[in-house]
């Protein structure tokens, strides 16, 4: 088992410190303690709603025994601050290994290998890939189902609603994997590709690559990355909906968020025009319907959400719900019985 200390020195909060937040979520066991100057003394569950009493502390001085450390930030752009050099190189005196989910790849970064190399620690650049396939839309096995989760912005939930989906599956004996498409995602599964740093042409090949790895289970429960609405990621996103070919998808989207991320004054176009949106790229070839929505209800109360599921399940007559405030089983359901009416129509 790693003994993990999550750096997030002065970015400790949900949106930019979400690769931290799922770690704790998904492998709280092995997290020892954030470091975050600026927010000493707290806990993980003060600021980043998750955690429990893991510790916020202002130094590696004050950790024993940790053998990791996990860059836990996921900024626009990925960059690598420049204030962090000084903490990652004191880690790697200690001996400590490096995960890196940036742009910035600590690989390619000569002062950064020489101390690895001098102390014996291992880089671990979770982005870093040599996809090099296009999509062919061969060998697919259409007795899995593919479920896609999509969003109507970054930073909504994606990728925990397809973690929460594919345990609930499997708490209910389906064979369901999780596939990861983001640095997040493989660093709490172990696998996947980063396809937000695959060359253009071979998203879809690399999105392709991951169906037929993982075909031979009864479900796969693929991460979203980006948005088919947001200006600046949503080549990504597109080349993912057709490389994957899902047989169906779970909308994503954050009650009250107007303004897309990273670009704010960009309006996010109204839920009714991205169901559309997405249903038409990714029908195509065959039909592909949204057959749920998962509601990221986290900066309202509990009557504002449930108000909000009332409201979303009379406009667009499908199952609603916050899988980490209602628990997923309402999707989990919708995601059952649409496959036994898929084989059964087969």
């Amino acid at each position: 088992m790693q003994r993990i200390v999550l750096l997030t020195e002065g970015f400790t909060e949900p949106e930019t410190a979400k690769t931290a937040a799922s770690v704790l979520r998904y492998r709280r066991e092995d997290v020892v303690a954030i470091l975050d100057s600026t927010q000493a003394g707290r806990t993980a569950e003060e600021l980043l709603e998750t955690g429990g009493d893991v510790p916020i502390v202002a130094s590696l001085d004050e950790i024993e025994l940790a053998d990791t450390l996990v860059l836990g930030i996921a900024p626009p752009g990925g960059k690598l601050p420049d204030t962090w050099r000084p903490t990652i190189l004191t880690a790697i005196s200690r001996g400590m290994d490096i995960v890196n989910g940036l742009h910035h790849f600590l690989v390619d970064d000569a002062e950064f290998v020489q101390a690895a190399e001098r102390h014996n620690v291992e880089l671990k650049d979770l982005r870093r890939n040599n996809e090099s396939d296009i999509a062919q839309r061969k060998d697919l096995n259409d007795k899995c189902l593919r479920v896609h989760t999509v969003g109507h912005d970054c930073t909504v939930g994606k990728m925990l609603t397809a973690i929460e989906l594919t345990r609930g599956l499997k708490l209910a004996d389906h064979d369901a994997k999780f596939v990861a498409t983001g640095q997040t995602g493989i660093l709490v599964s172990g696998d996947g590709i980063p396809m937000d740093r695959v060359i253009s042409d071979f998203v879809n090949g690399a999105a392709e690559r991951l169906v037929r790895e993982n075909q031979h289970h009864e479900m796969m429960i693929i991460e979203g990355q980006g948005s088919l609405a947001h200006p600046s990621y949503s080549g990504v996103t597109l080349g993912m909906l057709h490389g994957f070919f899902p047989h169906a998808l779970i909308m994503c989207y954050e009650v009250g968020r107007q303004w897309t991320k990273g670009v704010e004054h960009v309006p996010v176009p109204p839920l009714a025009k991205i169901f559309e949106l997405y249903e038409t790229m990714a029908s195509i070839w065959r039909p592909c319907p949204v057959i749920g929505i998962s509601m990221n209800s986290r900066l309202v109360d509990e009557a504002a959400a449930d108000e909000e599921v009332v409201r979303m399940e009379k406009q667009f007559g499908i199952p609603v719900c916050d899988v980490v405030r209602h628990g997923p089983k309402k999707l989990i359901d919708a995601i059952v019985n649409f496959n036994q009416r898929r084989l059964a129509s087969e």
